[in-house]
């Protein structure tokens, strides 16, 4: 009994490692950075040049049909950091310049097929969209804020890995924030230790944007699940402000409130937050379990054709592995670790432990859309 007890003890402890991090300490350094070589950025073009005549289509093109020898290792290596480091990766130099917008979009899908499975990002199983302003007026809402210049609070995305690839910047100095969830965990430990176990519990998210006719308009998960070393982190303020509208949803609790509002302060508290000035060619890889991303508002052109213009794609792990720190936990505890995931919802169980009420857990990999 004593050693399940020191267990428990530990587990309560602050989370430690690589992927707990202050942006301040990494503002100076570049040792997130991937700097494209000429010859790798050659072996893009090369590789896609090689792909047309295949007939290869963007929702079923694969590794095999953009071979990236050069580029291969260095990619095993960002998912390896991903995975097990500080959760995300730069990649400077991918040659957008020269691509048009679906040659852009190809290359994205060619590097995310190295790193995992593209998966849709709405119900009609897009795999890529576009962040850009196209005038719309949701200001603050990660469902929609893609298409304004609107501040989008931080938030996780619903996916293992989320890329997003600049094809062009804002006329402005317009930035994207990145924070290290296990940080924000840590920070709110300390100060609120009353509000941690919160954290555990299922809270409700709002997916009328992308569940099926038939399922619940609603998610039931924890915002945090523990494995050992590993925190994995689901949040979206918004989601969860839209489901208390939803039938079925339980009333929340003022506590809950209390909880988002802290969460959101030490996210964009600049002693936790990092601020990245993303270039035409950079490639932001980001691990959602361990890191939440934001955007501020910014100032842009008027013309759509000269404004800020992301591609974001999002992707599941290929390999279906436990979470650093889990190799000890087997059995029917591992089992009861891993919670059932909505068809449509493709963040691996590592994370997203969503519980139909009245349903037993059972394991269940991610899907794996075509777009």
């Amino acid at each position: 009994m004593s050693n399940v007890i020191d267990i428990r003890d530990r587990l309560r402890g602050p989370f430690t490692g690589p992927a707990v991090w202050h942006g301040p300490d990494l503002a100076d350094r570049d040792e997130w950075v991937l700097r494209l070589s000429s010859r790798q950025t050659t072996e893009l073009r090369t590789a896609l040049t090689t792909a047309r005549p295949r007939g290869t289509t963007l929702p079923r093109a694969a590794a095999a049909d953009f071979p990236l020898p050069a580029l291969a290792g260095e990619l095993e290596r960002a998912a390896e950091d991903l995975a097990s480091g500080r959760g995300w990766v730069l990649i400077k130099g991918v040659p957008v310049r020269e691509l048009s917008e679906a040659d852009a979009g190809a290359v994205l899908r060619a590097i995310g097929q190295y790193l995992g499975w593209p998966v849709p990002q709405d119900p009609h199983g897009h795999a890529l969209r576009h962040v850009r302003d196209t005038g719309g007026t949701a200001p603050g809402a990660t469902a929609t804020g893609y298409r304004t210049r609107a501040r989008v609070p931080f938030h996780t995305d619903e996916s293992d890995l989320l890329g997003l690839l600049c094809l062009r910047p804002a006329c402005s100095d317009a930035v994207t924030s990145l924070v290290s969830s296990a940080a924000v965990h840590n920070a709110l430990a300390d100060l609120r230790p009353d509000l941690v176990q919160r954290l555990y519990r299922n809270h409700f998210f709002d997916r009328r944007d992308q569940h099926a006719p038939g399922e619940r308009p609603y998610l039931a998960a924890p915002l945090a699940t523990r494995y050992g070393a590993a925190l994995s982190m689901r949040y979206d303020r918004d989601r969860l402000e839209a489901a208390r509208s939803l039938t079925g949803v339980p009333r929340p609790e003022p506590a809950d409130t209390e909880l988002y509002d802290l969460v959101d302060s030490l996210a964009d508290s600049p002693r936790l937050r990092l601020d990245l000035h993303l270039e035409a060619g950079d490639l932001l890889l980001v691990d959602n379990h361990s890191v939440m991303h934001a955007r501020p508002e910014f100032e842009d052109f008027d013309d759509p054709e000269r404004g800020r213009h992301l591609l974001p794609l999002r992707l599941a792990r290929h390999r279906d592995t436990d979470p650093p720190g889990t190799a000890a936990v087997r059995g029917p505890r591992a089992k009861a670790m891993r919670r059932e995931i909505a068809s449509r919802d493709v963040i691996r169980p590592r994370s997203l432990h969503a519980t139909r009420p009245g349903h037993e857990s059972r394991d269940r990999r991610p899907h794996r859309g075509d777009g």
